[in-house]
């Protein structure tokens, strides 16, 4: 930093002054000749004379980097022309966020619109590294105003682009925010329209068990079924009332995982996979759908949440029986590897299309109509079997092409503590 040496007055200019020239021979930063480039290219068109007059009515400083030059809302008197180093412009947002704006170098100068308009300051201008500047005094600099055209038309212009560039900003900003807006409401409309399909199809399936359930019960009702097809109504009426269950239980159990921890516990997997397998079985043979189940031997032990893991592997192994079709065989291999255990199911159904592949996993996301295959459900399903398995830190990888079926497979690694 320059110390203040002594005090001139030139005829119609009122100057506080440094002995800048002497001190600027034993700057390495700057010399004379220098310093008159830089405010020469600060302001075109400026004379040696009104170079030297504006460095001997200024004075020279140096800050370090991080230093806040001029802070937005302040009222400040300070005129500046960056010698050496950068500065950052930022303006604040709201009380979380500052907005960066641009950044200053050499040549640059900023704080003329607070003495303009004797306002406090628009910006925040903070060093980003150690920064020389020539600080003016606010009555210095309007008396360059008033008397060095030069100077007058570089803050003009200066003025013009800093309103222009913020024009500029304003408007995209705006379009920004139009962007944005635009992007909420189609989000809008699209969580909009999957509630209304998710009530839709809810109904449906709801409906569709109860009226089978109801029909059947009021043929039971009129006592014309005796015998064996008493006892196929009947088990027609469990199915579909197991169905309504199945379909509350997976509505339920998707909500409660998002506030319920899963209970790990040291289990046999291959045992979780068989009774997945023996709860399915009946779906299969109803769809006549063999199931083949091979398990590897000595599968180890590994931390799991009992429940949920099994709820899991039926719902893929559902989603691949409904798919299949009459005489198909669903084939279920588990093997131990390096890493953990992987379980594959493979189907013989009518595939997955490549644009679906990247949407069987989201919620409520199902296929109706396959070529001239219908199919129900709702799309919780292989939803919770990814959360589930991803709680369990595994992944789940599918394959599929159309009409050549589909295999999902489950990796889980072993977690012993």
């Amino acid at each position: 930093m320059f110390e203040q040496s002594k005090s001139v007055r030139e005829p119609g200019i009122q100057t506080t002054t440094t002995n800048l020239w002497e001190n600027l021979k034993e700057n390495r930063m700057v010399d004379k000749r220098k310093l008159e480039r830089i405010l020469q290219a600060a302001f075109p068109g400026l004379s040696k004379e009104e170079a030297n007059r504006m460095t001997t009515n200024g004075r020279m400083k140096t800050f370090a980097e991080g230093v806040a030059l001029c802070q937005e809302g302040a009222f400040e008197s300070t005129f500046y022309v960056i010698i050496n180093g950068k500065v950052a412009v930022t303006k604040r947002i709201n009380d979380r966020e500052d907005r960066f704006l641009k950044y200053l170098d050499r040549g640059d100068f900023f704080g003329e619109m607070a003495i303009i308009h004797d306002a406090p300051r628009a910006a925040t201008i903070t060093t980003t590294e150690e920064t020389t500047v020539l600080e003016i005094t606010k009555e210095s600099f309007k008396n360059f105003l008033e008397e060095s055209s030069t100077v007058s038309l570089a803050i003009v212009r200066e003025v013009s682009s800093r309103l222009r560039e913020n024009d500029e900003m304003a408007i995209e900003d705006l379009r920004t925010n139009a962007r944005e807006l635009a992007l909420a409401y189609q989000q809008l409309a699209e969580l909009d329209f999957a509630r209304r399909e998710f009530l839709t199809t809810i109904a449906h399936e709801l409906r569709t068990p109860l009226m089978a359930a109801i029909g059947y019960m009021q043929i039971v009702n009129t006592g014309m079924l005796q015998g064996q097809g008493l006892v196929s109504a009947m088990e027609t009426v469990e199915r579909n009332l197991q169905e309504i269950v199945t379909l509350t239980n997976n509505i339920l159990f998707l909500q409660e995982m998002d506030l319920i921890l899963p209970d790990f516990k040291l289990t046999d997997i291959a045992s979780v996979i068989t009774s997945a397998v023996e709860q399915q079985r009946q779906h299969a043979e109803h769809n006549s759908v063999g199931i083949n189940l091979k398990i590897s031997p000595d599968l180890p032990k590994t931390k799991a949440d009992t429940p949920s893991l099994e709820r899991a592997l039926e719902a893929i192994l559902d989603n691949a029986i409904k798919f299949s079709p009459d005489g198909g065989n669903v084939t279920v291999l588990v093997e131990k590897t390096e890493n953990g255990i992987v379980v594959t199911i493979m189907d013989q159904g009518v595939g997955i299309h490549p644009e679906d592949l990247p949407h069987i996993f989201d919620r409520f996301y199902h296929q109706e109509k396959i070529g001239n295959h219908l199919f129900r459900g709702i799309g919780l399903g292989l939803s919770i079997a990814r959360e589930v398995i991803s709680q369990h830190k595994g992944v789940i990888e599918v394959y599929s092409e159309p009409c050549k079926g589909s295999t999902f497979i489950i990796r889980l690694p072993l977690i012993a503590q």
